[in-house]
C-alpha cells in the first residue's frame, strides 16, 4: 500500500472509473492535487455532519457508509468495490452549505484517494459545463418540486381533516339547534299547565307537593340509566295502560317521554294521591313538561361538550397558540390527531389505543409530530380499506418513548420495504398520493427530533414504530 500523503500518476488514476474518461491534462491536475490517505479498520474516514472539505475515492479494501440515528451509528451500506467515492460529493453546488451528508468508516484497513472539495468544484464547473447545469437543475428542481407537492400535500390533508371537523361538529350543532327550538315549545307548554294547575283548584299544601314531585322528576331525568330497546318498549307499554286507565289522553304520546326519564307507574300513584284525579292529566302532562325539558337540556349540554371538545381537540392538534417547540403530553397529540380523523375512521375499522400510563412528556415540535401521527394513521386506514383493527400504542424504553400505529393490512412487500421512505414513491394509484408522507415523517423525527422511524410487517400485521427521545442533548433541529 501507498504511503500517507503520496501521489497517484495520471496513469494510475485513469484505472479508476470515474477518472477514465479524462484527457491529460485533466489527469494533471487530479494528480496533482490528490493524495493517498490511509485509514485503519474501525475508524472513520469522515463523520456525518461535519463540513465537507474533502473528496474521497476507494484504491483498497472495504469500507461503510453510515447514518447517525438516535445517537446511534447505522451501517447502510458497505463495498470493497475499487474507485466507489463519497465525501464532498456536492462541492460544485457553492450556495448550500457543504458538510457531510452521512459518514464513512473503514471496515478493514483501507487505501484512499483525497481530493480537496475545491478540486472537485472546479473540475466539475470548467470541465463539464453542461452536466453542471443538468446537475443543478436536477438538485434545485427536485427540491422546490419536494417542497411545493410537501406544502400541497400538507393543504390536502388540512382540507380533509377540516372536512372532517367541520362534519363533527355539524352534528351536535345541529343537535343544539333543534333540542333548542323544541325546548322554546316545551316551557311555553308547561307553562300553560302550570297556569291550568295553580288557577285556584289546587289548595296551597297539594301545590307544594307537585312541585317536590317536579324536583323529583328533575333528579329522576338526570339520573335514568339506558335501557335496552325491548326494555323501553316494555315500560313503555305499561306505562301507556296506567295513563288510559286513569283518563289522561293521548297517553301512549307522552309514555315515552316519562320513560326515557325514569319515571314508573309505581311513583304515578303517588302524584295521583297528591293532587287528585280532577288535576291529574295537567299535573301529569306538566311533569312531562318538566322531564321533556330537562332532557332537552342534558342534549344541548351534550351537543356544546362536544363542540367544545373538538374545538379543544382542534387547537392541540394545530397548536396554533403554543410555541412551536414545547414539553408535550405523547397521549394527548395522538387523541387530538385521532379526533380529527374520527370521520376518516370506517364503520369496519376498530380503534384500539393500549396507552403506557407512565409515559413521560417530552421536549418536541408538537404540530409536526401530529403530522406524522397522521401519515402514519392515514396510511394504515387506506392499507385496510374500510375492514380492520387500527392498533395506537405507546410505551417507554429506557431513555426513549415508543409509539406505535399497527394495522391489520395485507402488509408491505418485502421489495417494496426499502423504497417506502424514498421521497415520491408511492404504491398507491396515480393522483392518490404524492409518496411525500413517509418522506416528511422521517425527516421530522430523525433529523428534527434526533428519533428513529421503524417498520415491521407481514400480512395482517404492520406495525411503524416511531422512536423519540425523552431528554435529547440539545433542542431538536428547527
Amino acid at each position: 500500500m501507498a504511503e500517507d500523503g503520496d501521489r497517484l500518476t495520471p496513469d494510475e488514476l485513469r484505472t479508476l472509473f470515474l477518472f477514465e474518461r479524462l484527457d491529460d491534462e485533466q489527469l494533471d491536475l487530479l494528480a496533482d492535487k490528490g493524495r493517498v490517505v490511509n485509514r485503519a479498520a474501525g475508524t472513520p474516514v469522515y463523520v456525518e455532519g461535519e463540513p465537507a472539505t474533502c473528496f474521497f475515492v476507494l484504491l483498497h479494501g472495504t469500507i461503510a457508509l453510515i447514518r447517525r440515528i438516535h445517537g446511534d451509528d447505522v451501517e447502510v451500506s458497505r463495498t470493497e468495490q475499487r474507485g466507489v467515492y463519497g465525501g464532498a460529493t456536492q462541492a460544485f453546488m457553492t450556495s448550500i452549505d457543504q458538510v457531510y451528508a452521512h459518514g464513512m468508516r473503514a471496515i478493514t484497513d483501507v487505501e484512499m484517494l483525497e481530493l480537496p472539495a475545491e478540486t472537485i468544484a472546479h473540475a466539475v464547473r470548467e470541465w463539464f459545463p453542461m452536466a453542471l447545469h443538468l446537475l443543478e437543475g436536477l438538485f434545485f428542481g427536485m427540491r422546490n418540486q419536494q417542497t411545493v407537492i410537501g406544502e400541497r400535500e400538507r393543504l390536502l390533508a388540512l382540507g380533509s381533516l377540516s372536512a372532517g371537523l367541520t362534519h363533527e361538529l355539524n352534528n351536535p350543532a345541529a343537535a343544539a339547534v333543534r333540542a333548542t327550538s323544541v325546548l322554546r315549545d316545551r316551557v311555553a307548554g308547561m307553562r300553560h299547565k302550570l297556569a291550568m294547575i295553580a288557577d285556584g283548584r289546587l289548595d296551597g299544601s297539594r301545590l307544594h307537593e307537585l312541585v317536590e314531585f317536579q324536583d323529583a322528576a328533575v333528579k329522576r331525568a338526570a339520573i335514568a340509566p339506558p335501557r335496552s330497546p325491548l326494555d323501553t318498549a316494555d315500560a313503555e307499554d305499561e306505562l301507556g295502560d296506567w295513563l288510559d286507565e286513569h283518563g289522561i289522553t293521548g297517553g301512549w304520546d307522552i309514555a315515552p317521554t316519562l320513560v326515557a326519564g325514569g319515571i314508573d307507574a309505581e311513583w304515578l300513584d303517588k302524584v295521583a294521591s297528591a293532587v287528585g284525579d280532577d288535576n291529574l292529566d295537567p299535573a301529569v302532562r306538566w311533569l312531562t313538561y318538566t322531564i321533556d325539558t330537562e332532557l332537552l337540556m342534558g342534549e344541548i349540554d351534550d351537543s356544546v361538550t362536544r363542540i367544545s371538545g373538538l374545538v379543544a381537540a382542534a387547537k392541540q392538534y394545530s397548536q396554533l397558540d403554543r410555541t412551536p417547540f414545547q414539553t408535550v403530553n405523547v397521549h394527548d397529540l395522538l387523541n387530538a390527531t385521532l379526533t380529527m380523523l374520527h370521520g376518516k375512521i370506517p364503520e369496519g375499522v376498530r380503534l384500539v389505543k393500549e396507552y403506557d400510563p407512565d409515559l413521560p412528556q417530552i421536549p418536541a415540535y408538537a404540530a409536526e409530530l401530529n403530522q406524522v401521527w397522521t401519515n402514519l394513521i392515514d396510511n394504515a386506514l387506506s392499507a385496510m380499506a374500510g375492514t380492520g383493527t387500527l392498533t395506537v400504542r405507546t410505551t417507554c424504553e429506557g431513555d426513549r418513548i415508543i409509539v406505535e400505529i399497527g394495522d391489520t393490512g395485507p402488509g408491505i412487500p418485502p421489495e417494496v420495504r426499502p423504497r417506502i421512505f424514498e421521497p415520491f414513491f408511492t404504491t398507491k394509484p396515480v393522483g392518490e398520493g404524492t409518496g411525500l408522507g413517509l418522506d416528511i415523517s422521517y425527516r421530522i423525527v430523525v433529523k428534527k427530533h434526533h428519533g428513529d422511524i421503524r417498520v415491521e410487517s407481514s400480512p395482517g400485521d404492520t406495525r411503524f414504530r416511531v422512536i423519540l427521545p425523552i431528554e435529547p442533548s440539545s433542542q431538536p433541529s428547527p
